[in-house]
């Protein structure tokens, strides 16, 4: 039998399982090989037939991960001898997922591909919590902006963002948050609204509110850690809690 290499990029969505399309798991199911993230919650790979080869590739910010330039090595020595291999992401591959690299390793070798668009933290989280990144006479638009840059800085794109009315959610950085809120008040951004999701749409998400001013006491006090999604801008108050919060009374329900 002829093997007909293939690549699909499927996104995974935030974490619950309930939140990846049909197509997506449509993909799983008539996979050969699965190459999948950290982020991904293993439900998913219930869906896979017995037959299917289950690789584990997980990256996590600062600790020792799979490099990215080895799973696109895997993704086309795969495809070559296996067939159909679907490269299962957390949240949307193609938002900081480094989605179009793989694709584009993949069209060196001329291996036929196929993307799966998955719910991105940066939209789902916010919107579990009910938070709306866009709100008509608040804010007209929302960044998406990573935390840190390949050699480890803020992203200049920030320095932009912050003199913008927009909302700013902020992924893979909440290990500089302490820097973003130096940043922001360096702007006289003080009493911005944050908000800080971690483990979001799973069974032990946690999250924190405040302003820039208070928010690294309020994530001491919610225990916040890896990984979590930052949120910055005048809609985090429209959060149904936020209103508790001015008031004094710390009850998050989550």
């Amino acid at each position: 039998m002829q093997i007909k290499p293939f690549i699909t990029l499927v996104g995974a969505g935030p974490g619950d399982p309930g939140l990846i399309t049909l197509k997506g798991v449509k993909a799983i199911r008539e996979a050969d090989v699965i190459l999948y993230d950290a982020l991904v919650n293993e439900e998913l790979l219930s869906y896979a037939k017995p037959s299917c080869t289950l690789i584990y590739v997980g990256k996590r910010a600062e600790r020792i991960s799979t490099s990215q330039d080895y799973i696109n090595k895997l993704l086309v020595d795969y495809a070559l001898t296996h067939g159909h291999v679907v490269r299962l992401k957390g949240g949307d591959p193609f938002i900081f997922g480094r989605g179009g690299e793989e694709i584009d390793y993949a069209r060196e070798f001329n291996i036929p591909t196929a993307v799966v668009p998955g719910i991105s933290s940066s939209a789902g989280l916010t919107g579990l919590q009910q938070i709306p990144l866009t709100y008509r006479g608040i804010s007209e638009s929302f960044w998406v902006i990573t935390g840190s840059t390949s050699d480890g800085r803020l992203s200049d794109d920030l320095k932009s963002a912050v003199h913008t009315s927009a909302t700013v959610v902020i992924l893979m950085g909440y290990a500089k948050l302490a820097q973003i809120v130096d940043f922001y008040q360096q702007h006289g951004k003080g009493q911005l609204p944050i908000a800080l999701i971690q483990n979001g749409s799973l069974p032990n998400e946690r999250i924190a509110l405040g302003r820039i001013d208070n928010i690294l006491e309020e994530a001491k006090r919610n225990l916040i850690g890896v990984p979590a999604v930052i949120v910055l801008g005048e809609v985090v108050a429209k959060h149904r809690e936020f209103e508790d919060l001015k008031n004094g009374i710390h009850s998050l329900t989550v």
